[in-house]
């Protein structure tokens, strides 16, 4: 009986479009995830870089 309710209040494809958001939404939070994680890498990188450029140089005397 409740699935006749169920079945009668929310139409099947109204469910799938829910399932089908739900998820995008959770590919969404992995991709972004993902894309953190990237720029953490590119920003230690540039870090690390820049550090070593600086190590380079010797001052120069006046």
């Amino acid at each position: 009986m409740a699935k006749a309710l169920f079945g009668h209040v929310v139409a099947p494809s109204q469910l799938r479009v829910v399932e089908e958001n739900a998820v995008l939404r959770a590919k969404v939070r992995r991709l972004e995830q993902e894309l953190e994680e990237l720029r953490a890498q590119r920003d230690a990188a540039i870090a690390h870089e820049l550090l070593s450029l600086a190590g380079d140089t010797e001052p120069v005397l006046a």
